[in-house]
């Protein structure tokens, strides 16, 4: 039976401006908390999954705009987050719906945000911000609402005093503080040490479904950390999701190198990826704008096939796409290209039981196009035990 709607209670409309680096100004009015916010203005493509994208960590620091023009029409529940709290750090939407309607909402968007601090701004063109974001590429902004409002100048002075993206450790600010473990669903197969650079409820969950227990690390763990992990050390190792420069995580690098040392399998996405790639001796570079949304068109190079996929990264790797490299740790050669622009999406080590992917097999929201990534990686360790 599907639940009565929700009514979102109209307040008292309050002013609020989006203010980007380069100047240029977004009027509208309070969406969410009212006061101010500093961020990375990014924008996402995706018309379902706003809750998934709300409290998806990799968003840390940014300022998210939905290019769908209406937000908010299913409310929120307690069983789609993919971690504890809201982690953008603004919230930027074009119409936000008056009315929740769906069986498992328990409240509307709108009370969501105001409950956890998020300032946003509704009722700007965001097609207009969009083609803007694409022209000029992602910069710093802010959100400014009620006493927070000031003369332009003001706050342009104050947007182009938040810190950049570019340079900006960001993981162990994320990441669980604790070890904890995700049991396997059923008969208990592997057991999988992962680094939480910004993991996804999500992802340990579609292990888990796969028969692997699944022990989640601090972003800050240690080779010895990582090795601790199951009676004779873990039978795979993965690294997550997580938000800003992957050129600054130099001791994650150092263990994935330990884990690549050892040809124990591994598994990296999104951040994983890149750091993947930088332990490969690769470099990595800041996209102009970044892909964001659930609808990025992916080739699987290894077979031929068309993906679609979700997306959540502002940073990429530098590798050839038209040759085998040749690396410290053996042949790798690129596994999957995005067929929008040509960046590199996943890498494959072909001397080494390790592969990653840039963007997110894992998706809640879908879609779920990519999800036999975790049977690949299910069989590298199975191939490694045999």
């Amino acid at each position: 039976m599907t639940a009565p709607a929700r009514t979102t209670a109209r307040r008292e409309r309050v002013p609020a401006a989006y203010v980007l680096e380069d100047g240029r100004i977004f009027r509208g009015q309070a969406y969410g908390a009212v006061g101010e916010t500093f961020g990375e203005a990014v924008f996402n493509t995706g018309m379902t999954g706003y809750q998934e994208t709300l409290t998806d960590p990799s968003y840390h620091r940014q300022i998210v705009a939905m290019t769908a023009p209406q937000i908010g029409n299913t409310g929120v529940n307690d069983e789609d987050p993919e971690s504890s709290r809201i982690w953008v750090a603004g919230y930027v939407v074009r119409d936000p719906s008056r009315i929740s309607s769906n069986w498992r909402a328990t409240r509307s968007l709108d009370e969501e945000l105001q409950a956890q601090g998020v300032v946003g701004i509704s009722g700007i063109d965001t097609r207009a911000l969009t083609r803007h974001l694409r022209e000029r590429g992602a910069m710093r902004a802010g959100i400014f609402s009620g006493e927070a409002l000031a003369d332009d100048a003001a706050m342009l002075a104050r947007v182009r005093q938040a810190p950049q993206m570019e340079g900006a450790d960001l993981c162990g600010e994320v990441a669980t503080g604790e070890v904890y473990v995700v049991p396997a669903i059923g008969e208990k197969r592997f057991t999988v040490a992962a680094l939480d650079l910004g993991i996804k409820g999500m992802t340990p969950h579609r292990m888990a479904e796969r028969g692997i227990e699944v022990h989640v690390l601090p972003a800050n763990a240690t080779a010895e950390d990582v090795y601790a992990v199951g009676e004779n050390g873990p039978d795979g190792v993965f690294f997550s999701n997580g938000p800003g420069d992957p050129a600054t995580a130099d001791a994650q690098v150092a263990v994935l190198r330990e884990v690549l040392g050892r040809r124990t399998p591994f598994f990296g996405i999104c951040f994983g990826n890149q750091l993947l790639g930088r332990a490969l001796g690769f470099g990595t570079y800041k996209l102009k704008y970044g892909h964001r949304g659930i609808n990025q068109p992916v080739q699987d190079r290894t077979t031929g096939k068309v993906e679609v996929t979700a997306h959540n990264h502002g940073f990429a790797v530098d590798a050839p796409l038209d040759k085998v490299s040749e690396t410290p740790f053996g042949r790798v050669e690129v596994s999957h290209v995005c067929l929008n622009d040509d960046v590199v999406e996943g890498l494959q080590c072909l001397d080494q039981p390790a592969f990653s992917v840039q963007y997110h097999p894992e998706a809640a929201a879908g879609p779920h196009d990519a999800a036999y990534l975790f049977d690949r990686f299910f069989a590298l360790m199975e191939g490694q035990r045999a």
